[in-house]
């Protein structure tokens, strides 16, 4: 799997998506390969940002205990994941679609690299700029789970059934975000 074909699945729901379905990499591959370098990323890019910018990223950004808030932060990821893939999972198969435990995860494991690489942004101590590419990350992620349903449940076009599982997918998927990021701030 080439990086183009990678760029494409949040903007298809052909190509890519299936040639990743006959791939077939196990879930503990996902895990090992993508869930768990990937997640890797916002907590050690929030450490550097929390560490070198200090209060003029945000007021009261560098006195924070960065090692302990990313740590919890990295696993509750972990944990996301898992539980991302169960409610994709419940959500699709409750509905006119179906899904496998597999199709599942790996959506789960593709859903989030939008979000993981919008962290690369906090190389640059902007607010507004990492505001904005997490923003659009979030977006784009939507679009991944739309197209990724799409695919992997052969569904066609404009269809109401994948947008509405989207939605139910999507919604959890930002309180689970908004979890992680009240972690970060609460903390």
């Amino acid at each position: 799997m080439n990086l183009a074909i990678i760029l494409q699945l949040p903007f298809t729901r052909a190509g890519g998506w299936q040639q990743l379905r006959q791939g077939r990499p196990s879930i503990p591959k996902l895990v090992w390969l993508v869930v768990l370098p990937m997640s890797l990323l916002p907590p050690v890019l929030l450490y550097y940002a929390g560490t070198h910018y200090g209060d003029t990223f945000i007021a009261g950004f560098g006195e924070r205990p960065w090692r302990y808030i990313t740590t919890i932060l990295f696993l509750a990821e972990l944990l996301t994941f898992f539980v991302m893939g169960w409610l994709i999972h419940a959500v699709v198969n409750s509905d006119d679609m179906s899904i496998d435990y597999h199709d599942a995860y790996l959506l789960a494991a593709l859903a989030p690299l939008p979000l993981w690489s919008a962290s690369l942004a906090l190389l640059i101590p902007s607010v507004l700029l990492n505001t904005l590419v997490a923003i659009a990350a979030l977006g784009i992620s939507c679009s991944l789970i739309y197209h990724g349903l799409q695919a992997l449940c052969h569904r066609e076009d404009s269809d109401v059934v994948a947008m509405s599982a989207t939605y139910t997918v999507m919604a959890g998927g930002v309180l689970a975000w908004g979890l992680l990021m009240a972690i970060v701030w609460a903390y």
